[in-house]
């Protein structure tokens, strides 16, 4: 489907727009565009890459008007753009607010206006039950992308879907980088709570989930790829064994806005999902106003459903963490095993 398509990836510049270069350029797409904000890191990546097909984009989702720029004659969407630090979003909720909830308005508005096929928002897995200003951004944010893939209705020529998936393994600001470092330095290894769980996915599993929706989604809905879970203390025994090194775990405490587990799948959306093999598929409610239908009926399997979580998912030992830790290939590079 994407052979001589464009497409755009907002925030190109992060980890999971190289992943998605990685595994297109040698395809016969015809042109990705790489929008962000950051001038620096799109330098870097132009002199890297060298290649024809990848053209760049500075602008900012919050202005539309550098959107609509780079989103004349595009066929597909990946967004990507967010902030998406917890702790600078607790302190900042405004910013959040306007690049993940704003943001995210202009560019579906635009991909709308400009004609674009398919566009997948990327979410995670803070916006389910969310208890931080950047899970409460990010759930506001499929709100919107729902509401808006459901009001274009099945015969708009745009649709627009929803991705949400966990911890992407060795993704910019996330814990395996910030370890690594640590052992590479011989510091303790900081740990909040060794009892916590999170889903672990590489970035190959982020991208076949966003190629996932392209290929079947219809608009409003939601996709979640299913995925096996760890302890932190599983993670770092993993990460310490690759290492052969001797250093100490240090308990830190559980910080602000930090959950003990991470749900994927609230219940209420489990009570209407449709099991796709290795994803759940999640439908826009269709529901109208007539707010009878909510407070006069309910659902009564809603509350025997029970939500998909990192407690009760399939959980991962040492051996099975060390397997998924060795397809990184900031891991193996580091162990100098061929990548």
């Amino acid at each position: 489907m994407f052979k001589n398509k464009t497409l755009l990836i907002t925030g190109g510049t992060g980890s999971f727009g190289n992943a998605v270069l990685n595994r297109f350029l040698d395809t016969e797409i015809k042109e990705i565009r790489i929008f962000s904000r950051d001038e620096k890191k799109q330098d870097d990546m132009r002199h890297r890459l060298n290649n024809p097909k990848v053209k760049f984009y500075i602008g900012d989702v919050r202005d539309k008007r550098s959107v609509d720029t780079a989103m004349l004659g595009v066929d597909y969407v990946f967004h990507a753009a967010a902030l998406k630090q917890v702790p600078s979003c607790e302190f900042f909720p405004m910013q959040a607010v306007r690049t993940n909830v704003f943001g995210t308005e202009n560019v579906l508005d635009s991909a709308v206006q400009h004609g674009v096929k398919n566009v997948v928002v990327l979410s995670t897995d803070k916006a389910a039950y969310p208890i931080n200003a950047m899970g409460i951004s990010k759930a506001m944010m499929e709100k919107v992308s729902t509401a808006k893939g459901r009001a274009l209705g099945d015969q708009s020529p745009t649709t627009i879907c929803c991705t949400r998936y966990g911890n992407v393994m060795a993704s910019r600001g996330s814990v395996i980088p910030l370890w690594v470092d640590q052992l590479k330095a011989g510091k303790d290894l900081t740990v909040t709570d060794p009892n916590m769980t999170r889903f672990m996915m590489t970035l190959d599993d982020a991208v076949d989930l966003v190629v996932y929706a392209f290929l079947n989604g219809e608009n409003g809905d939601l996709f979640v790829q299913k995925a096996p879970a760890a302890t932190l203390e599983v993670l770092a025994k993993a990460l310490i064994d690759l290492y052969e090194t001797q250093t100490a775990v240090r308990v830190i405490g559980t910080r602000h806005g930090e959950k003990l587990y991470e749900t994927l799948v609230t219940r209420e959306e489990m009570a209407k999902h449709e099991d796709m093999g290795n994803y759940f598929r999640i439908p826009a409610d269709v529901r109208d106003l007539n707010y009878d239908k909510y407070f006069v009926e309910g659902e009564e399997k809603i509350s025997k459903m029970e939500d998909y979580h990192s407690h009760n998912t399939q959980r991962l030992d040492v051996e099975g963490m060390k397997k998924l830790l060795l397809k990184l290939d900031m891991i193996r590079e580091d162990l100098a095993m061929e990548v």
